[in-house]
């Protein structure tokens, strides 16, 4: 059977449905449907007692590759390196969206509807407002909780209802049904929906355990007739959807799903890997080549160490890093002119020469870079600043701590030579790191 969330050294199995090739499914009751499932074996995780851990080399922590850890090594190791040291992490609005979509997602797939009468309708679209409403509020309570949050944006609920709605359209299209508007789903059809979703939120591991990923949907192609005639490896996207061609790194992160399935699985029958993008409801398959030996490639060089891996500040690379509060790179960067300085939105690091707390604004003095390893001195480059809401909150728990140490400003808005701090922005302290003392 499958589970949902099985670990290191566990193998999954789950059944695939299937129809007569003679079957037309236009034709078929909802018991007929049913009845033509039969249960076929899918590997999601590793062989049962795989102690793949005890297999690697001795001498560093055993580590595991994920699309998302493999591009952010890719875009700069450093950035992957600090990634893994623990830091507090920050909170995003998309992140939260994204989650409360498929978390509901997730639930609706899994429903026990056994005891709904089948000819049922209406109940779907009341269900999944339900859902998302609780996984909404889950998440705006661990966004919150976060100490490294923007402002939390309620207004957001629409799209994110709009994104659920699109996600279980694209999927109800795969079981071909005559009937997809979710307000006339019946208990049967959505049972039926279900029987065709192999695997849903599921971590797929490679035997060896250096590979992992998160698996949202796995289910059948299916034929005209009903048929099925392989599997479908699907990712819900609720961001913006592509204009063209996949973005090449999506590309490679579905094709790391399908040939992750198909080395755990020899004898698998055709896959295809498909991006499902919510907002327009399109659907964007992926193709080319076997992408697993390159991320065996990337593996190697992803190894735990206690120094600070490269670094390689650009425009995109250092743009929306979370991380550079604890990176000298970039400010060193930044000071040479390789990142740019100016630009309506820009990060500081700065100290504070004066601060009126009840008016929410003061002056700072920008922090020229001295060495490699983050140190700052003054600079004669003073501004204005002002400061309201989050940014504030961070600026005086720091102030009532006792700290008087240099500042990181994260997405100041710039307007003549005052900076603007709020909800958008973030300050936080200035703490370069330059050894781990516990790899990770």
């Amino acid at each position: 059977m499958f589970a949902t969330k099985p670990g290191p050294g566990k193998q999954t199995t789950t059944s695939a449905p299937d129809l007569d090739e003679s079957s037309d499914k236009s034709m078929l009751t909802p018991d007929d449907m049913m009845s033509h499932a039969h249960k076929t074996d899918i590997t999601i995780g590793t062989p049962e007692g795989a102690d793949w851990v005890n297999q690697m080399n001795e001498g560093f922590r055993a580590h595991q590759l994920s699309p998302s850890s493999w591009s952010r090594y890719e875009q700069c190791p450093r950035k992957y390196w600090l990634s893994r040291q623990r830091l507090p992490r920050k909170a995003s609005m998309p992140a939260a969206l994204g989650n409360a979509v498929h978390n509901s997602v997730e639930d609706i797939c899994n429903l026990d509807i056994d005891d709904r009468d089948d000819e049922e309708v209406g109940w779907m679209p009341p269900t999944a407002k339900a859902i998302l409403d609780r996984h909404w509020k889950i998440e705006k309570e661990g966004f919150m909780a976060t100490p490294r949050h923007p402002r939390w944006k309620d207004e957001l609920i629409t799209q994110a209802h709009d994104g659920l709605v699109g996600a279980l359209n694209i999927l109800c299209s795969k079981s071909l049904l005559p009937q997809t508007r979710l307000s006339e789903l019946t208990i049967s059809d959505w049972k039926y929906v279900q029987s065709i979703v192999l695997a849903n939120e599921g971590t797929l591991v490679s035997e060896c355990g250096r590979l992992m990923g998160r698996l949202d949907l796995l289910v059948a192609d299916l034929e005209e007739n009903g048929q099925s005639k392989g599997w479908i490896v699907a990712d819900l996207k609720t961001g913006r959807p592509p204009v063209g061609a996949l973005d090449p790194k999506v590309s490679r992160q579905l094709r790391f799903y399908r040939d992750l399935l198909k080395r755990n699985n020899p004898d698998h029958p055709p896959i295809r890997a498909e991006g499902w993008y919510s907002a327009n409801q399109t659907i964007h398959e992926a193709t080319g080549d076997n992408v697993i030996d390159e991320a065996f490639v990337a593996w190697e060089g992803m190894r735990p160490s206690s120094q600070p891996l490269e670094a390689t500040p650009g425009e995109r690379t250092c743009g929306f890093c979370e991380w550079k509060a604890w990176c000298p790179v970039w400010w060193n960067a930044t000071a040479e002119g390789i990142l740019p300085s100016s630009g309506a939105f820009r990060d500081e690091v700065v100290r504070i020469i004066r601060y009126d707390s009840e008016g929410g604004a003061g002056l700072i003095e920008r922090m020229a870079p001295v060495d490699e390893s983050g140190n700052v001195s003054p600079s004669p480059k003073r501004f204005g600043f002002t400061v309201k809401d989050q940014a504030k909150y961070q600026l005086d728990e720091l102030i009532s701590d006792g700290y008087e140490g240099i500042l990181f400003i994260g997405s100041a808005r710039v307007s003549s030579k005052v900076l603007h701090l709020g909800d958008w922005s973030e300050i936080i302290p200035w703490q370069p790191i330059l050894e781990s003392s516990t790899p990770v």
